[in-house]
């Protein structure tokens, strides 16, 4: 068995992670996220659930839907996550099989430019919309087509099933379910422990998915199909 096949020692990874100071783990402090911004988010979270009622209330695709509203897109601070996923990226490599490390680099991506456009419709709200404490769905869809980067968020959604659909994939592959095993030990005793538990919680929510690429099709075609309803000035968008 080749050096790239063989399963990470264990002892090895935890003597590593405690001993290598490019490996330590920093705490991150997260101030919260801006009150507008939590706002936004908050609404968005709340239009995604009703989007997605039907798959929440589907036992199968229920874990995963909710992975996608509370990981991926929620009205959290990241910071810490992405802080981490920058800082062991190299000696993930080493532990993880490369399918997964590149959910990783992705998720990092798409929270990046999710708060990048966040931030500039949550400007247009405030600055330009008057938004306090309350959001439209009116002032939402104005401040939406106000913003005018139709292929950036086309971008966003396509980076979503992106993730979506390699999260599905490796959570059916062994050698992933392997690699998950081995490596709690390590980086929870090392500091890593939210890092590992949010990939912990993706691959086993998807693992009950019966059909992923299905799960991911609906996602990507109901996000196209709003956006496009936004951009035109439908007068509800979201159906």
């Amino acid at each position: 068995m080749s050096n790239q096949h063989k399963p990470p020692d264990t002892v090895r990874l935890l003597h590593e992670l405690r001993h290598n100071d490019a490996l330590q783990h920093q705490p991150v402090a997260e101030g919260g996220l801006d009150p507008q911004l939590a706002l936004l988010r908050a609404w968005q979270a709340q239009r995604l659930a009703q989007t997605y009622a039907d798959l929440l209330d589907e036992p199968a695709s229920r874990p995963a839907l909710r992975f996608f509203l509370s990981d991926l897109y929620a009205a959290r601070d990241f910071s810490q996550r992405d802080h981490d996923i920058e800082r062991i990226h190299s000696f993930l490599g080493q532990v993880l099989p490369a399918q997964t490390l590149h959910v990783l680099t992705e998720i990092i991506t798409l929270n990046r430019l999710t708060t990048a456009l966040d931030h500039d419709l949550c400007e247009v709200l405030v600055r330009q919309l008057g938004v306090t404490s309350v959001i439209t769905t009116a002032q939402y869809a104005e401040g939406y087509r106000l913003c005018a980067n139709y292929d950036a968020r086309v971008c966003q959604i396509d980076l979503i099933t992106t993730v979506l659909a390699r999260v599905g994939a490796g959570s059916h592959r062994p050698v992933v379910g392997l690699a998950m095993k081995l490596a709690q030990l390590p980086a929870k005793q090392a500091g890593w422990g939210e890092l590992y538990d949010g990939l912990k919680r993706g691959y086993a929510a998807f693992k009950q998915l019966r059909d992923v690429m299905a799960f991911v099709g609906t996602i990507a075609e109901r996000e196209r199909r709003i956006l496009d309803q936004l951009y035109a000035g439908d007068a509800d968008p979201f159906i």
